[in-house]
């Protein structure tokens, strides 16, 4: 009996405990991770846009620098500048927003009553917007009393603003850092890396400041341009609050990803509907224009070396963002995603491509197609 417990427990191999004590303590260091992150999900995400934001700022704070401002007076010039900027925004464009949202609701009763008595006239028919005119009635008391219902929570809300403003502080708070002890801190990133490698990090770092300042001043210029247009073109052709809804255009159709452009179109469009129907269509056309005119004149040239991105690519990539970090990832989709395309198109190799291998025959060009200078039918091209 002695001899076959002992022969058993010889048979064992010695490495199965450690191995089994491993698989655990890979399972709970794997549970603590996973839990710690959801945890500290709103810390990470503060973080994560804070170094989004000071790759965004670091290359304003690193043109005063040259200019013999201390490091800590740039980054506090560039926060100041960005802040009044921000503040400016709010205070121009949401008081208006709200007052004018009002002020259409209350107003669509009485256009679809014009309408139906407009169709009645002309067409001969028989329509009767009552209801719909109810409904939207019902639809502003409902506003009203959610609003009410808001007021009488002011507790939470109050709570969730000071969330937010503390989420805000936190951000902040790490840019500043991030920004004033810029050198500092890659210099310590750097030392955790081989000497052989420090060059090829420094590479990346440089590539991911680049890309995201560039994306962002690029971004900026656009905005200006066209709120400057939008506000012109509002103030001609006579709408509400012209100064407002230019810098909403401005700054949302080029700093949200994606549907901006639509979010941004659709509150001047509401506003002119104040005014009349056939101003709304005016707004419409004209702003349908600019966006031509930006797309294929003033985008390439702006962000040719800032950040281009394929619409298919940038589109899949908000969309990744939007899945995985929700509002957070939409606004960093984009430069996190040409941060990526710099880093493929530096280190992996390109090859050149033969037309004979996207279908085209080698002996006949595509139509349309001429050969290059020098070459004749059937002749191959080199690589």
């Amino acid at each position: 009996m002695d001899n076959t417990a002992t022969r058993q427990r010889d048979g064992m191999p010695p490495w199965i405990p450690r191995v089994i004590v491993m698989v655990v303590l890979a399972f709970l260091a794997t549970y603590l991770l996973v839990w710690s992150v959801i945890r500290l999900r709103s810390f990470l995400l503060a973080v994560l846009l804070s170094l989004f934001a000071s790759f965004a700022l670091e290359p304003g704070v690193d043109f005063l620098a040259r200019r013999g401002l201390r490091r800590g007076l740039a980054t506090s010039v560039v926060f100041a500048v960005a802040f009044v900027f921000g503040v400016v925004f709010a205070a121009v464009t949401f008081p208006p927003m709200v007052v004018e949202v009002a002020s259409l609701i209350s107003n669509v009763p009485g256009w679809l009553t014009d309408l139906s008595d407009f169709l009645n006239d002309r067409f001969g028919l028989d329509l009767n917007l009552s209801n719909v005119s109810a409904g939207m009635l019902d639809l502003q008391g409902s506003f009203q009393t959610y609003a009410a219902s808001v007021a009488t929570g002011v507790l939470g809300v109050g709570a969730q603003a000071v969330n937010l403003l503390l989420q805000l502080f936190t951000m902040a708070l790490f840019t500043f850092y991030l920004l004033a002890d810029g050198p500092r801190f890659r210099r310590r990133v750097l030392s955790l890396v081989r000497p052989e490698r420090q060059a090829e990090v420094s590479r990346i770092w440089v590539i991911a400041i680049r890309k995201t300042g560039g994306y962002v001043y690029s971004r900026a210029l656009l905005a200006v341009i066209s709120a400057v247009f939008t506000y012109i073109f509002l103030l001609i052709v006579g709408v509400p609050y012209p100064l407002a809804l230019a810098v909403w255009v401005g700054v949302v159709s080029q700093f949200i990803p994606a549907v901006g452009t639509y979010l941004a179109a659709l509150v001047p469009v509401l506003v002119a509907l104040t005014v009349r129907p056939v101003t709304a269509v005016v707004v419409v056309i004209g702003l349908v224009v600019y966006q031509q005119i930006e797309n294929i004149l003033l985008a390439p040239r702006i962000t040719a070396r800032t950040m281009s991105l394929h619409p298919a690519v940038a589109f899949g990539s908000v969309l990744v963002g939007t899945t995985l970090l929700g509002v957070v990832g939409a606004l960093v989709a984009l430069p996190a995603t040409a941060i990526i395309q710099a880093f493929i198109s530096t280190y992996v190799e390109q090859h050149h491509v033969d037309e004979a291998h996207l279908g085209a025959s080698p002996e006949q060009p595509p139509d349309g197609a001429e050969l290059p200078a020098g070459e004749t039918a059937g002749s191959e091209t080199s690589s």
